[in-house]
């Protein structure tokens, strides 16, 4: 039986794992859980779950809370360090980061510090800070959730490091990939949140739509697997069937396949290195029919251009980039700019910014701080 804590456990990536969880008790228990504002639905959970700890920083809404529950149920942690505090919790053995942005670095940093197995869907941690993060890194200490990455760690297990060519992460395209260049300033929030595969929440929702999830994946794959920037490619794969490939050495291309649903890597990093058992929709290739690949656009979704370059680059830039990114895109669904500039706010922001080379924790804290306001400033 292993602890669980799970980071934003209201989120889309924290219902798919206590589904996980709920379908194999015998091996997993839940011992803390974490919401930044849903506090119905992360009542309803510790109801279920049983938690011994909940992280919640919501002055407002905490005493709501701990009022559908009697005194002692268990321990509210609350502040601006209530992630980092709660997945130090001696008896965590996994702790699984399915917030979104900025937020989840302090935590994974305290996570993998203590030793303890960090399942990751949450990819700005490694965008901002990659070569920390790494270099605290145990071998297996980070399991990828992100589907994509899933893929790419499942995939490289037929060969040795020194024996691949390159990574190929799949994208869906999302809602927009054949839309009309010239109509995509007119687009809305609702129709850019109508992915056209994965059900996902708002922020990675958008960012599928412009490609930008995509942007932070490159960054990701870098860091996680070790990449130079030529070693990563990024294809349009509309089904969403193969979730990515890795190219060896010998002209091999082993690719992970399976239907669209997150329970499948969210398991596979929780049972890691062994498979159990995931009730999922049957996998009929025949039923699927096509499955086709076209090449990115790079001139019609710019994002893939600022994911090259901050890979390449390094330093600060990754900072900058997600917090100018998430920044515009709370703007686009306030409908405060429109789809197509969300991408040029943030290139605006790191065409501006100082770069720093190799930056310290401070740094990269300081650079993220320093995107949230200039871009605020260009919005507002």
């Amino acid at each position: 039986m292993k602890n669980i804590i799970i980071l934003g456990s209201t989120g889309s990536i924290g219902r798919n794992t206590l589904e996980v969880v709920r379908n194999l008790k015998d091996k997993f228990r839940v011992i803390g859980l974490s919401s930044n504002s849903r506090w119905e639905l992360l009542a309803n959970q510790i109801g279920e779950f049983n938690p011994c700890y909940v992280a919640f920083n919501n002055n407002q809404l905490v005493e709501k809370l701990q009022g559908r529950f009697p005194p002692g149920k268990f321990k509210t942690i609350t502040g601006n360090n209530c992630l980092e505090e709660i997945v130090s919790k001696q008896e965590a053995d996994i702790v699984v980061s399915a917030v979104v942005g900025a937020v989840g670095l302090p935590a994974a940093i305290a996570v993998l510090e203590q030793g303890k197995t960090l399942a990751l869907a949450n990819k700005e941690a490694l965008v901002m800070a990659g070569h920390i993060i790494m270099s605290l890194a145990g071998k297996d200490q980070i399991l990828p959730v992100d589907s994509e990455h899933s893929a790419i760690f499942q995939s490289l297990q037929s060969g040795k490091p020194g024996e691949v060519k390159r990574v190929i992460i799949t994208a869906s395209g999302g809602p927009f990939y054949d839309y009309p260049e010239e109509k995509l300033s007119s687009v809305g929030p609702e129709q850019a949140l109508k992915h056209p595969t994965w059900q996902m929440g708002q922020k990675i929702t958008i960012d599928s739509a412009t490609l930008m999830n995509k942007t932070l994946e490159i960054i990701e794959a870098k860091w996680l697997f070790d990449l130079t920037v030529e070693q990563i490619d990024v294809v349009i794969h509309p089904q969403s069937i193969i979730h990515s490939m890795v190219e060896f050495c010998d002209g091999s291309v082993i690719a992970q396949m399976g239907i669209p649903d997150m329970k499948v890597p969210i398991q596979y990093a929780l049972t890691y290195p062994e498979r159990k058992a995931l009730k999922v929709k049957p996998f009929d290739l025949s039923f699927i029919g096509n499955l086709t690949f076209k090449k990115p656009d790079m001139e019609k979704f710019p994002a893939l251009k600022l994911g090259y370059q901050a890979a390449r680059e390094g330093g600060t830039i990754g900072a900058i980039l997600n917090a100018a990114n998430e920044v515009a895109v709370q703007a686009f669904l306030n409908g405060k700019i429109r789809f197509t500039e969300i991408v040029t706010y943030v290139e605006k922001v790191i065409q501006n910014h100082h770069f720093i080379k190799n930056p310290c924790l401070e740094d990269i804290l300081a650079a993220d701080a320093w995107a949230r306001e200039e871009i605020r400033k260009c919005l507002f």
